[in-house]
């Protein structure tokens, strides 16, 4: 057991923790001042009930023993056998419970990371039915192939850092879906004005995702050592390479906004997650400013189609979650981390390959899982509020309370 690793872990499991009230604040200053608290409700509620879901039976299914490389099982269900002693299988200098924790941390920013796509017209208590649902048939086993001992994708060898696959790609591919389903705000597709309530809300939520993502991918290299050092620089230069991007392209298509460059940035650390901990950090600035192209790019032709997925987790997180997992197939060196292999710049196309085999295989499950889920919630209870609920607006139709009270 190492003390220097044990407070790293529970250093980063906190910093991972204030990303899920960053992103309320980074979400809730984008929507219309009518929606601005239920907008941070989803995160709050998520936080919660993720939480001790994750306790109860998440950990377990998510790295559990190995069942058929699929799922894993439930020996350690409500915690049972996870106490103060290191796992045998995972991050082996720290106690099994802080390891536990800081899994549990991306879980539950995961399903807070979807709600961006459906702010200001989604039923509360049908969110949260969908959350601990999507949770429990997606999170949990996509969670286990990746990253749990046995997992088919770990074994095939494709490679995710911090969470590029698991977090990124299915939270933004998953929101798509979920958006479809769901249908758009009434007077999107006739361009009604959309103003966002609060741009300095948007700016303190992206620093605070920034600070706390230090700890997302810093702290996924498990020890204090090295390798989290190399992880924090790459995350920082994506992320400032991603900005720069956003910034200079606002600036050729109009002109840049703060919303574009904390918009950049967040999409900079998206794309570094994956591949933080396998490559060389100057190789975070192609990574950042491709990334922010794309990102950039596919959310002009999302709003030309009038496809509303309102705050654009799928433009952000599924197309730069995508983008970071083949990136960390082209830029990966065994020499930044051993337990990794050479991707393509270093003459093996093997790893992005299996980066994309890996990319797809998400993509199809995230979409088509959430399309049924999402059906079949609304076919049982409905997902959608009324329109007089959504005209006046969810924080006083679902919570009764306003943002901005006062005369």
């Amino acid at each position: 057991m190492s003390s220097g690793d044990t407070a790293w872990i529970l250093i980063s499991a906190a910093l991972v923790m204030l990303m899920t009230p960053g992103l309320a604040l980074f979400y809730a200053g984008m929507v219309r001042k009518k929606n601005v608290l239920s907008t941070m409700m989803m995160s709050f509620a998520i936080l919660a009930v993720i939480g001790v879901l994750w306790v109860l039976y998440g950990y377990t299914l998510s790295f559990g023993p190995d069942k058929g490389g699929f799922i894993g099982g439930l020996e350690w269900i409500g915690l049972r056998n996870v106490g103060q002693e290191p796992s045998s299988a995972y991050a082996t200098t720290v106690p099994h419970l802080a390891f536990m924790m800081y899994q549990g941390m991306f879980a539950i920013i995961t399903v807070a990371l979807m709600t961006g796509a459906v702010v200001e017209r989604i039923k509360f208590s049908s969110l949260l039915i969908f959350s601990v649902l999507w949770f429990t048939l997606i999170y949990c086993p996509v969670a286990h192939w990746v990253w749990g001992s046995g997992g088919w994708l770990a074994k095939l060898g494709a490679l995710d850092f911090a969470g590029g696959t698991v977090v990124h790609i299915t939270a933004g591919v998953s929101a798509m879906a979920l958006a479809l389903v769901l249908g758009p705000r009434k007077g999107f597709t006739e361009r009604h004005p959309m103003e966002p309530a609060n741009i300095p809300m948007v700016a303190l939520g992206a620093a605070l995702l920034w600070f706390g993502w230090f700890g997302f991918n810093a702290g996924s290299a498990l020890s204090s050592g090295g390798l989290a050092a190399n992880a924090f620089v790459a995350t920082n230069t994506a992320a400032c390479s991603a900005a720069i991007t956003w910034m200079s392209l606002g600036w050729i298509h109009r002109r840049p906004s703060l919303l574009g460059v904390a918009t950049g940035a967040v999409v900079g650390l998206v794309a570094i997650t994956p591949a933080a901990g396998f490559v060389n950090p100057l190789a975070a600035i192609p990574i950042g400013a491709v990334a922010a192209a794309i990102s950039f790019y596919v959310m002009m032709w999302r709003t030309k189609q009038k496809v509303d997925e309102s705050l654009d987790v799928w433009a952000c997180h599924g197309m730069g979650g995508t983008w970071g997992a083949l990136a960390t197939g082209i830029f990966a060196s065994a020499a930044v981390n051993a337990a990794g292999t050479d991707g393509l710049v270093y003459g093996s196309a093997a790893l992005l390959a299996k980066q994309a085999a890996a990319v797809g295989v998400v993509w199809i499950v995230a979409f088509a899982g959430t399309w049924v889920i999402a059906k079949a919630v609304n076919a049982v209870v409905g997902l959608r509020v009324k329109e007089e609920e959504e005209v006046v607006g969810l924080d006083i139709s679902q919570h009764g309370e306003r943002a901005y009270g006062g005369l």
